[in-house]
């Protein structure tokens, strides 16, 4: 690397002692983007005394991502606080141990695989279907959010454990939601309460934890028992590294189940709700969708069979995540010096890239603001000018799974029912570890055959 000659990046002053960590705590997606917009392609600021890095281009992006991959590791705040839910499973661990557990998991997910859990996400997008039916019926309104939370937790029970939660789902649920606001508060705070205080929110945490585990170690134990299942914790039960023949262990397979629960149950269910918003406040892309719908699927469930034809369906989930990306910020700690776009990276440092930045960036986007599923249809751009999966060697292993959950959910639900938002009701972005509607988020309902 030739530090003589690479720059220091310019950045926000902030303030003497906290630096940009007050704006960032308070707002930190407007943070971010003003940040980006203002000193592009890096910036530099403080964070208390972390000394902070942002790469807003893909260039940069697949720099620390992909190209020099191995020299950002997670040795950072955020990870530290999600490995305390997590433990160390795919999105926290990292060199030959997430090596390894790569290694071991990725059969689970192979196309061929989880093509197989497709017919479990139509029966249960057709079941919220019929019960959302009668509300629909009489125009009345709901909260989306929890009920596509619930929708989402069921197909991961079907898919993840061949059963249904049942009343396990409710502790499941308010578990999940604990652990993501303690996960943020920790992150976000300027003096992290260490975990043994037995403080209110410490000891809310820890029951969170305790609930999680009861249920994943008790089903981790019955499929130990009966092996032989179709399911995603069977493959992983019964997977062993290629190169040591070794399984996972009790601990190892528990955090991989935690990770799973959190990633791929909030993430789909925050993409759908929003989909939903946006098709509400753009008519015009609404009726598109429909057309499609019809066409394609002519008033039945759709089926895994259809996808590739439901090309705008799929416009929609990507546009959807182009504005409001679920995973909207991902923090690596530098190993080694390193230059990134021209810029100096020093050992020790944390380096920031944003997809809700980069997607912003109307360079990169013509109107960068608006929703438009259309421009899904040219693939001219940068690789990492979209990366709502993350890149690299750490991309998200389920990414496949959650776009097959939501185009079909999606398809289902928006060929039989209109959403339309509630007046009045505030729909405000929360980024928590994922971008959650604050207040939720009501619509009526409305039967559209």
């Amino acid at each position: 690397m030739s530090s003589a000659v690479a720059r220091v990046p310019t950045g926000p002053r902030g303030g003497l002692v906290l630096g940009s960590l007050r704006a960032f705590r308070d707002d930190p997606l407007r943070f971010l983007v003003e940040t980006a917009r203002d000193h592009r392609p890096a910036a530099r600021f403080q964070l208390g005394r972390i000394d902070a890095r942002l790469f807003s281009q893909p260039s940069g992006i697949k720099r620390i991502l992909q190209d020099n991959n191995e020299n950002y590791g997670r040795q950072t705040r955020s990870h530290a606080a999600l490995r305390a839910t997590l433990g160390n499973g795919l999105i926290t661990s990292d060199g030959d141990f997430w090596r390894r557990q790569r290694r071991i998991s990725q059969p689970a997910f192979h196309k061929q695989r989880i093509a197989g859990f497709g017919g479990a996400m139509t029966t249960a997008a057709e079941q919220l279907i019929d019960r959302w039916r009668p509300l629909a019926a009489r125009g009345e309104a709901l909260d989306i959010f929890p009920e596509l939370l619930g929708l989402t937790l069921k197909i991961l029970g079907r898919s993840l454990f061949s059963l249904e939660l049942g009343g396990a789902a409710a502790a499941v649920g308010e578990g999940l939601d604990v652990v993501l606001h303690h996960t943020m508060e920790t992150i976000n705070s300027i003096l992290p309460v260490p975990e043994a205080l037995p403080t209110p929110a410490n000891r809310r945490f820890k029951a969170a934890i305790r609930a999680l585990d009861a249920v994943v170690l008790d089903l981790i134990q019955k499929r130990r028992q009966s092996p032989g299942g179709n399911d995603l914790l069977s493959m992983l039960v019964e997977s062993r590294d290629a190169e040591s023949g070794e399984g996972m262990t009790d601990r190892q397979l528990r955090d991989e189940v935690m990770t799973l629960m959190l990633a791929g149950h909030e993430t789909t269910s925050v993409t759908l709700s929003w989909a939903f918003t946006f098709l509400s406040r753009h008519p015009a892309v609404r009726r598109t969708l429909e057309e499609e719908l019809a066409a394609v699927l002519g008033g039945r469930a759709a089926g895994l069979e259809d996808l590739p034809r439901l090309r705008y369906t799929r416009m929609v989930l990507e546009e959807t995540m182009r504005l409001l990306p679920p995973a909207w910020v991902v923090t690596r700690s530098a190993v080694a010096d390193d230059e990134v776009d021209g810029f100096f990276v020093p050992a020790g440092s944390l380096v920031i890239v944003s997809p809700y930045v980069t997607h912003r960036d109307p360079a990169l986007w013509p109107n960068p603001e608006g929703f438009d599923p259309q421009r899904f249809e040219s693939t001219e751009q940068p690789r990492y000018a979209y990366f709502p999966f993350g890149g690299g060697p750490h991309l998200c292993i389920g990414a496949g799974f959650a776009m097959m959950e939501a185009q079909i959910v999606l398809a289902t639900v928006a060929q039989h029912l209109r959403l339309d938002l509630l007046p009045g009701h505030p729909v405000e972005v929360e980024p928590l570890v994922t971008l959650r509607p604050r207040h939720g988020i009501r619509m009526t309902l409305h039967p559209r055959s």
